[in-house]
């Protein structure tokens, strides 16, 4: 049994916990360095939606797709297009990246559909249409993807499901797929190798002393969010998608997420691996770089994963 602690107790924790990381705080100011720190939690982890919610639908790209509901693994309803393609014996679930939406996803997924697949977009809690739920960057968004493929395995229970995912997408998909072997073929397009590496990168981009920062920002999600940026680390988990072949796309010019990142992940997955960067790209910008010949890559890719 469980209980919870005194409001004065917790208080007490929290300031005894950030009096400790604050002790190697150096040149910032501490109010300087809380505020850093809290806002870096808030801004990967809060809900946040657009103030207007305009968005594509498939009605803009000519296509046919079906309005479906499906549940994550821990309850929280999401929203989802499904492209039927009668007859295909693949399904690609398509997975957008953080505060992005399913509409993200209709130049790749009504290409795998033109390529013979049939293909579900959804939104990630908090996004999109789907439901309001406890939100992360790629912790909490991993029962979204597990409830994507659960809801494919009851549709099509005969299909062979790969999953494409973007930026945080990329790391759900990771940190899912390693362990879940209905998934057959995966492609990650631009992952980062750590939660806690690429908020550093940030903070590198905008002059920021990482340290003691990052460990500030870990403080305040482990206490907020409820967990730690050690919790997700795509890099550790991407072995165990092996023997299933991965292909990572990065863009070498990628300012969200270093190219170094990608270097990182294929050289910790298993075989059959493949990396390709696109030079000049910044971040997902392998798809804009030759629309087609991406399509193309992707959807061979699969073709010959999954047959």
């Amino acid at each position: 049994m469980t209980t919870s602690l005194p409001a004065e107790r917790k208080s007490g924790r929290l300031s005894r916990a950030v009096g400790v990381a604050l002790a190697g705080v150096g040149g910032l100011t501490t109010l300087a360095a809380t505020g850093a720190a809290l806002y870096t939690a808030w801004t990967v982890n809060g809900p946040r939606r657009p103030d207007l919610d305009y968005a594509f639908t498939p009605f803009e790209v000519g296509l046919p797709a079906e309005d479906v509901e499906l549940r994550s693994a821990d309850g929280v309803r999401l929203s989802g297009w499904w492209f039927d393609q009668p007859g295909s014996s693949r399904v690609i679930i398509c997975c957008h990246g953080h505060r992005g939406s399913k509409s993200d996803m209709l130049g790749i997924g009504p290409g795998l559909f033109r390529a013979g697949n049939s293909v579900l977009l959804f939104d990630f809690r908090g996004c999109g249409n789907s439901d309001d739920g406890p939100q992360s960057l790629a912790h909490n968004e991993q029962q979204d993807l597990k409830g994507a493929i659960e809801w494919v395995r009851r549709r099509c229970p005969q299909a062979r499901i790969g999953v494409v995912g973007f930026s945080m997408g990329a790391s759900v998909a990771t940190l899912v797929v390693a362990d879940e072997p209905a998934v057959e073929a995966v492609v990650l397009d631009s992952p980062f190798s750590t939660v806690r590496d690429v908020i550093s990168s940030a903070y590198r981009r905008y002059k920021l002393p990482v340290r003691p920062l990052i460990d500030l920002a870990d403080l305040a999600t482990k206490l907020r969010y409820g967990y730690t940026f050690a919790e997700v680390a795509p890099v550790e988990a991407i072995s165990r998608i092996a023997p299933r072949p991965v292909l990572l796309l990065h863009g070498d010019q990628d300012r969200i997420i270093p190219v170094s990142h990608g270097y990182q992940m294929y050289a910790a997955a298993g075989d059959p691996k493949e990396l390709v960067i696109f030079p000049g790209a910044d971040h997902c910008g392998g798809y804009f770089a030759d629309r087609p010949a991406y399509i193309a890559k992707v959807a061979g890719f699969f073709a010959e994963a999954l047959g």
